[in-house]
């Protein structure tokens, strides 16, 4: 899957978008904090990710009201998207997406979710998947994890953030492809995960790079292989999965979301508003040091990339019940 890079605009054109986001006359505006859903637990990619936009927006004063983070990673998601799905006042609820927001409605039919009915507000990028290790193993390369494992026998433990979730689809790539019995531990979020790897409590994890980057700036853990089209430019000497030959890379989708029902006026709102975010000096230097590929995309597009996720994402379940 290869993704179409927008790059950073110059800092003169942000900051004409933000001096005229604070100057526009709004037909709606939020009366009261805005819920910022985020689905999945404290400390993942998502989480790190909603608070740094709430900060972002808080510094450039953006918003007339806070937008207040609120972690609901229950069942793989489940819970932050009954909870958009059930809300009563869908004009001052938001929601953070990942992967999640497509696999657990197909993984959990019985939730009577349909992702289609949202609203789209922002594409903010998408994030890449690497494969790490803990430094004391003595892994430095691919193949050499792949030998560890195989002699493992079935003993190794991958640790991830659940079934279905998006690394254990990068998981089930690995085992497929190559070979291997791997034990699964599911977390509640990629947080933990980066946590008990460096704990040494799993032997392997497909952290994003932003829920990893303390540990490896620490030394704990080591970066093998990138599941990306190219090699990314804060890990220049790993190579990508595609270089040994094997065409897949897996990327999750780092979006804000609007629940259903969301009237235009307030969907205009924050379009506008994360369009501004999106071009701040702040957003465009989290992308470039989180390793995040820049996608915006306005409503359309995002309406479209999500059936197209859908249908990539039903493709990719099935092959876990192979």
């Amino acid at each position: 899957m290869t993704f179409t890079r927008r790059f950073v605009m110059a800092a003169s054109a942000a900051a004409i978008g933000l001096a005229s986001f604070g100057a526009t006359a709004f037909a709606w505006e939020p009366v009261k904090p805005v819920d910022f859903v985020i689905m999945a637990g404290a400390g993942g990619g998502a989480d790190q990710i909603a608070r740094f936009i709430q900060s972002t927006a808080e510094k450039n004063k953006l918003t007339s009201r806070p937008l207040v983070p609120n972690n609901k990673g229950g069942g793989s998601g489940a819970e932050a998207l009954i909870h958009l799905n059930k809300t009563n006042d869908p004009d001052h609820t938001i929601l953070v997406t990942l992967n999640s927001f497509f696999t657990t409605p197909l993984r959990q039919e019985n939730l009577g979710i349909d992702v289609m009915t949202f609203t789209p507000v922002a594409m903010m990028g998408v994030d890449p998947f690497v494969l790490w290790v803990h430094k004391d193993t003595g892994i430095t390369s691919f193949e050499q994890w792949l030998d560890a494992v195989k002699a493992k026998d079935g003993e190794w433990v991958m640790g991830g953030t659940g079934t279905g979730q998006e690394d254990s689809l990068v998981t089930t790539f690995l085992k497929q492809t190559f070979g291997l019995k791997m034990k699964y531990i599911p977390y509640k979020g990629g947080g933990d995960v980066a946590k008990d790897l460096a704990g040494q409590q799993i032997n392997s994890s497909v952290n994003n790079p932003s829920e990893a980057k303390g540990f490896y700036a620490s030394g704990d853990v080591v970066p093998l292989v990138a599941f990306s089209d190219e090699r990314l430019p804060a890990f220049p000497d790993v190579p990508t999965i595609k270089e040994k030959g094997y065409d897949f890379s897996y990327y999750n989708q780092r979006a804000v979301v609007g629940a259903p029902g969301q009237s235009a006026e307030a969907a205009a709102y924050y379009q506008e508003l994360f369009e501004t975010i999106y071009n701040t000096p702040e957003w465009q230097g989290y992308m470039e040091s989180e390793s995040l590929a820049p996608l915006w995309m306005n409503p359309d597009e995002q309406k479209a990339y999500w059936q197209l996720q859908i249908d990539r994402h039903k493709e990719l379940l099935a092959k876990m019940d192979q």
